[in-house]
C-alpha cells in the first residue's frame, strides 16, 4: 500500500492518474480504462469524491419531479428494452391528456417526459402535451423528449430537429433528457438497436438544442455487452461536445436492467455501479453534475455513490415505467423525506433544486 496526497493506493497503477487529477490535467482514454480495470475501488472513489468536493463541496442536489411516459407503443424493437410494446399488445397503453395532467400538481418543479416512438401520434400531439402542461402548471419546468424521439419526428413526419425543437420550446419546453444515447459504439448499435438514431445523430441534436438555449442531460447505458473501452469512449465524446457547447447539466449512468431481455445473465454489481459513477466524475471534468440514479442502482448504492463522485440523486420521480418494466428493484417513487435521508446518510448536505439546477432550498445535514 502506498500513501500519496491523502489516498492509500493498493493499486499503484492508479497513482499517475491521481497525479493528473491533482494537477488539473484532463484524463485520457487509457486513464479511464485503468479506472475501470482496477480492483482498488476505495482509491477510485476517493479520487472521484475529491473532484466532486472541489466542485460542489458537500452539497447533493435533488428535485421534486415526476417522470411521465405517455405511451409505450413503439415502432422499434431494441434488444435491451422491456418497455416498448406494439399496437394491440395486451400491455400497450396511451395516456390521455387528462391522465398526463393528473400526474402533476403545483408542488412539482420538473416533469420528465419520454416514451415510445408511436407510429400514429402526429408531431402536433407532442407539442400539445408540452403546451397543455405549461398552461395548466406554469411553475413546472418541462424536460421532454430524447434526441432519439426528436430524430423520429423527422423520420416519421419530416419535421426537422430545428423546427421541432423551436416549436416545442415555444410551447414551453425548457430542457431535454439525456436518454436514447445508450452507448456510442457502432458495434453495440448494430447488435442491439439498429433502428434507433446513432451516436452522431444524438450528438448533432444535442448540439443543436444547446445552441438554441435548451440545456440537456446525457446518459450511458452500461452493464450489458459494452466493453470498458466503449464506456470510456462514450464519455470522451460527451466531454468533447460539452467543450464545444457547455449545454449539458448532468451525466446519468443508467445500469441496464436484465428484465426479460437477458442480454447478460445478471445485473451489474454495486461495485460496477460505483466504479462507473466515479469514473464519470473523473473523466467528465466539464460536467457540472454526475447523478446517482437510484431507480436503476437502488437506494442504498445510490446513497453510497454520493461519496464516489455523484452530486445529484435525481428526485422523487413518481410513476416511472421504463426501468420498472424491466423489473428494476427500486420503489416506484421516493418522497422528499426519504431523499433527504439518503443524502444525510452519506453525510452530505441536501439541496433542493429546479430542473435547471437553480437552488430552491438548502437543508440541514
Amino acid at each position: 500500500m502506498q500513501l500519496v496526497e491523502g489516498i492509500a493506493f493498493m493499486d499503484s497503477g492508479l497513482i499517475p492518474t491521481w497525479e493528473k487529477v491533482l494537477e488539473g490535467e484532463r484524463l485520457s482514454l487509457e486513464d479511464g480504462i485503468r479506472l475501470f480495470e482496477s480492483s482498488d475501488l476505495p482509491a477510485v472513489g476517493r479520487m472521484a469524491d475529491h473532484v466532486k468536493t472541489q466542485r460542489n463541496a458537500d452539497r447533493v442536489f435533488f428535485v421534486l419531479n415526476r417522470h411521465l411516459n405517455p405511451t409505450n407503443i413503439c415502432v422499434l424493437s431494441c434488444s435491451f428494452c422491456d418497455f416498448a410494446k406494439k399496437k394491440g399488445d395486451p400491455d400497450a397503453y396511451e395516456m390521455s391528456m387528462e391522465e398526463i395532467l393528473g400526474h402533476l400538481d403545483d408542488e412539482v418543479r420538473e416533469v420528465h417526459i419520454v416514451g415510445g416512438h408511436h407510429p400514429d401520434w402526429p408531431f402536433e400531439k407532442y407539442v400539445d402535451i408540452v403546451g397543455s402542461i405549461h398552461r395548466e402548471y406554469p411553475g413546472v419546468q418541462v424536460k421532454a423528449f430524447t434526441a432519439a424521439e426528436i430524430d423520429y419526428f423527422y423520420r416519421r413526419w419530416k419535421v426537422t430537429p430545428e423546427e421541432s425543437l423551436a416549436r416545442l420550446k415555444e410551447a414551453g419546453l425548457q430542457s431535454m433528457p439525456g436518454g436514447g444515447a445508450e452507448v456510442f459504439s457502432d458495434r453495440v448499435h448494430k447488435e442491439l438497436f439498429a433502428g434507433k438514431s446513432n451516436a452522431d445523430r444524438w450528438l448533432e441534436i444535442h448540439r443543436l438544442a444547446h445552441n438554441m438555449g435548451i440545456h440537456s442531460n446525457a446518459t450511458l447505458l452500461y452493464g450489458h455487452i459494452e466493453t470498458y473501452q466503449e464506456r470510456v469512449e462514450h464519455m470522451i465524446r460527451l466531454r468533447e461536445l460539452q467543450d464545444e457547447t457547455g449545454g449539458f447539466l448532468a451525466f446519468i449512468p443508467l445500469e441496464y436492467q436484465v428484465g426479460d431481455t437477458h442480454l447478460v445473465p445478471r445485473q451489474a454489481s454495486a461495485i460496477e455501479d460505483l466504479k462507473t459513477v466515479a469514473a464519470a466524475r473523473l473523466l467528465l471534468d466539464n460536467f457540472p453534475h454526475i447523478k446517482a440514479y437510484w431507480v436503476t442502482i437502488g437506494e442504498e448504492t445510490a446513497s453510497v455513490a454520493l461519496n464516489f463522485g455523484a452530486s445529484d440523486l435525481d428526485g422523487t420521480i413518481g410513476q416511472e415505467r421504463i426501468m420498472h418494466a424491466a423489473k428494476a428493484a427500486s420503489p416506484a417513487g421516493l418522497a422528499r423525506e426519504r431523499v433527504l435521508q439518503l443524502i444525510r446518510d452519506a453525510q452530505k448536505v441536501p439541496v433542493e433544486r429546479d430542473a435547471l439546477y437553480n437552488v430552491v432550498q438548502v437543508y440541514d445535514n
